[in-house]
């Protein structure tokens, strides 16, 4: 009756559970000596172009004195060697080495470094004997000055469109157009300056697009293209914007219809003077006199000599 009390369910669940993790404790700890494994500063590094960048490898655990390291570049046509043999190969021969343990430090990045990197390291004497990491690089191109398209003379009240590209910048630019030296903003709503224009502006493809252009529109223009890297622009290019002249455009009308009248009535003066009439000229050719007294005449062999016919018409 006063025995030992038999242990609870609870109990039961209590030392299985730390069974397990003592399992698991020791489980990862002979791993971690007889284990390579890698670990990294930054899975996703980026760099300017022609600046320099590390691609972290660092070996956290390993047993194998002499472990064998590789990196590779991997791209849409399959991966590639940068470092094979405790040398630097491929894009990469003159502007890499290897530091840190595996970390690979490139010294002069371009943009065709842009890719994902693996790096590999293989312990023979670990029971883990191999592990990855991979690094996705990114190398930032500053924009080039981009070209820029503004119209020099719009009429007042047509449309009007005004384009920027610019091709070589990555991150893809994004696009900014100034007018008089002050930024143009997205929506004309939220500025007091531009509240009454129309228009759309296009940050993606650097168009500015006037659906009714103003007097208040002209002005001189130009378009800044940025990126993370940094930005270009192009020079300052002058919109004018004109009215239409209605009264010279009727008088231009009507001085041509006038022409074309002069010119009808000449031609028709000209037809009836018989101007456009084919003429015959007269050669050797005779006419032959009427039948109007009934007697054929017969030609002779000298000219203008007629003789009768020996009939009569009676």
């Amino acid at each position: 009756m006063f025995g030992r009390s038999r242990p609870t369910f609870d109990t039961k669940m209590a030392r299985t559970r730390l069974a397990c993790l003592l399992t698991l404790l020791s489980t990862h700890c002979y791993l971690g000596v007889l284990a390579v494994v890698l670990k990294t500063n930054n899975e996703s590094p980026w760099t300017n172009e022609f600046d320099k960048v590390e691609l972290s490898c660092l070996i956290e655990s390993i047993t194998t004195s002499n472990p064998r390291i590789e990196w590779k570049k991997i791209t849409r046509d399959g991966p590639s060697y940068v470092y094979f043999d405790k040398r630097i190969s491929g894009d990469l021969e003159d502007r890499a080495m290897i530091r840190e343990h595996a970390s690979l430090l490139i010294t002069n990045a371009t943009r065709s470094d842009t890719a994902k990197y693996r790096c590999e390291v293989t312990a023979a004497n670990d029971q883990k004997s191999f592990d990855e990491i991979v690094i996705n690089l990114v190398v930032r191109v500053k924009p080039v000055v981009p070209k820029c398209h503004v119209p020099k003379s719009v009429p007042f009240g047509k449309s009007a469109e005004l384009s920027c590209v610019e091709e070589e910048g990555f991150p893809k630019s994004q696009y900014q157009w100034f007018k008089d030296n002050e930024e143009i903003p997205d929506d004309p709503k939220t500025s007091l300056k531009f509240s009454n224009s129309s228009y759309t502006l296009n940050a993606d493809t650097g168009t500015l697009k006037f659906i009714t252009v103003r007097k208040e529109d002209a002005g001189d223009y130009f378009c800044r293209a940025k990126n993370d890297a940094g930005s270009a622009e192009c020079s300052a290019q002058q919109l004018e914007v004109y009215d239409i002249n209605i009264v010279g455009i009727i008088l231009g009308v009507l001085v041509v219809v006038i022409v074309l009248l002069c010119i009808t009535a000449g031609i028709c003066c000209a037809y009836k003077q018989g101007y456009f009439s084919s003429r015959k000229q007269a050669g050797n050719n005779y006419k032959v006199p009427a039948k109007g007294d009934g007697v054929d005449y017969v030609r002779t062999e000298d000219e203008g000599d007629f003789r009768h016919k020996s009939s009569f018409v009676i």
